[in-house]
């Protein structure tokens, strides 16, 4: 069962915009905001990589990490590395992108571990490396930055009670503008309160959101994933 109290690490094939290979590990002590997407998803270059693109510019990247990771579950044929080099350097995103380890069948490694619905997927981690939200869609600009802001005044090394204590503070003034559009669930965890990572814990839970419009939806095999397809831009099951 998935937990965001200690979630895998990226498995990645090779950096793009990195010297050095990164790691979630070696990230700690930071916030860190990953964006998984796919360079031929409409949603991913017109929200989800530029709204990542202003997360990176308006916070410090000694305090809050941007990564990119590059997980294609479709055309693979088209969406190579040769082709990520050149939409990189195309659209200069300033920040690091791995590609995701592919299986050899359906969607990628990381993607698998993460439980991705499609892409654009935002996730963000705490300083302590913890899961603390999983967005799938579009994020609303403002809320991410409260969020992020949020995390980023948690002590790296603070118990969890902290963090419990100060996302009750958050919930309590943070109104959610697209409740109805993203992938954003309160779970119970043995720690007594919801985690805010939106992430399912219960691999047989079925999650029933229709992804908003622009995104590529992956069918994890579910009872809802064809209907979910049929509601997005060509993905594994084709057109509407």
């Amino acid at each position: 069962m998935f937990d965001p109290e200690t979630p895998p690490e990226m498995d990645v094939l090779r950096w793009v915009n990195s010297p050095a290979p990164v790691t979630l590990a070696g990230l700690r002590g930071k916030v860190v905001v990953l964006i998984a997407f796919q360079m031929l998803c409409p949603g991913c270059v017109e929200h989800g990589l530029p709204q990542a693109k202003r997360i990176r510019d308006r916070f410090k990247p000694d305090q809050v990490a941007v990564v990119g990771l590059h997980t294609v579950f479709e055309h693979h044929d088209v969406m190579t590395p040769a082709a990520l080099d050149v939409f990189m350097g195309e659209y200069r995103w300033p920040f690091p992108v791995g590609i995701d380890r592919p299986n050899g069948k359906g969607a990628p490694v990381t993607m698998t571990a993460y439980q991705m619905q499609g892409t654009p997927s935002l996730l963000i981690f705490d300083r302590a490396g913890r899961l603390r939200r999983h967005y799938f869609g579009r994020p609303d600009d403002m809320q991410l930055a409260a969020e992020i802001m949020a995390l980023a005044i948690e002590d790296s090394g603070a118990p969890r009670e902290q963090a419990a204590g100060i996302e009750r503070k958050l919930a309590g003034v943070l109104a959610d503008p697209n409740a109805h559009q993203h992938h954003h669930h309160d779970h119970d965890h043995e720690h007594g309160v919801g985690c805010g990572c939106g992430h399912d814990h219960d691999p047989d839970h079925d999650h029933g959101h229709h992804p908003p419009p622009d995104t590529h939806a992956h069918d994890h095999g579910g009872g809802r994933a064809s209907e979910a397809a049929e509601h997005t831009v060509p993905g594994p099951r084709g057109r509407k």
